[in-house]
């Protein structure tokens, strides 16, 4: 990652035309060349941004001077995109610090919440798809991929769960095939389906309903234990 805090003004030309005015700013040239320019205030999203596949240049030109009042700037990087004739001219006119750190490998974003541990709560609390349920397994094997939970319900009847963070349509249809194919086995049959997350689509409600499904709201928060911080009245 390459850092460089410098006064500098920018062009960018192909398919749209944009220009930032010469000022004090940001500059970050990631490893894949990548270039962003930010300032100090304003949303965390760049003022604007080459993106890789990308080719960058670094320009000294002649008789080249880190005046900000002259017309010669004391260098010049342009990003031109590999796969169009888009370019991001940044002229620098003064550098105030050019730094280059490795970063080495990043192992991503963990997320709280995500649909391993929804599934990890409600099979520990299988109960909330209804009382007298009980779990069969987590990652329940099928021909087309494991259901996120199986249970039984007190009735007797297994129950197919379907889990999403954010639940639309597609997880639907996902659970629409495990339940059909799962139907077929008559040491299972009948099975219902139960569509659960922590926020639902109305289109996927309706589908869902349509398609015999219970649908299932998990408030994260309440399954993990945490307990709501804002004031309550006794």
């Amino acid at each position: 990652m390459r850092i460089i805090v410098a006064d500098c003004s920018a062009e960018y030309s192909g398919r749209l035309n944009a220009s930032l005015p010469l000022a004090k700013r940001v500059l970050l040239i990631k490893a894949d060349n990548s270039l962003l320019i930010f300032s100090e205030l304003g949303s965390y999203k760049p003022l604007n941004w080459m993106a890789a596949p990308c080719t960058i240049k670094d320009i000294t030109p002649d008789h080249a001077d880190d005046d900000v009042e002259t017309e010669v700037p004391q260098k010049v990087i342009r990003a031109s995109a590999d796969k169009s004739n888009d370019v991001l001219e940044v002229t620098l006119q003064h550098i105030y610090s050019d730094e280059t750190y490795d970063l080495g490998e990043d192992p991503g974003l963990i997320k709280d919440g995500v649909e391993d541990h929804l599934q990890k709560y409600l099979a520990e609390q299988i109960e909330r798809i209804g009382e007298g349920a009980t779990l069969v397994r987590r990652e329940y094997p099928t021909a087309i991929g494991p259901v996120d939970i199986m249970a039984i319900d007190a009735s007797g009847k297994h129950v197919a769960i379907e889990i999403k963070r954010n639940g639309g349509i597609d997880g639907v249809e996902q659970l629409t095939r495990y339940c059909e194919l799962l139907n077929r086995d008559p040491l299972l049959a009948p099975v219902r389906g139960i569509f659960a997350a922590q926020t639902i689509t109305p289109q996927a409600r309706v589908l869902a309903q349509d398609r015999g499904f219970d649908c299932l709201i998990l408030d994260y928060d309440e399954m993990k234990g945490t307990e709501d911080d804002s004031l309550r009245l006794f």
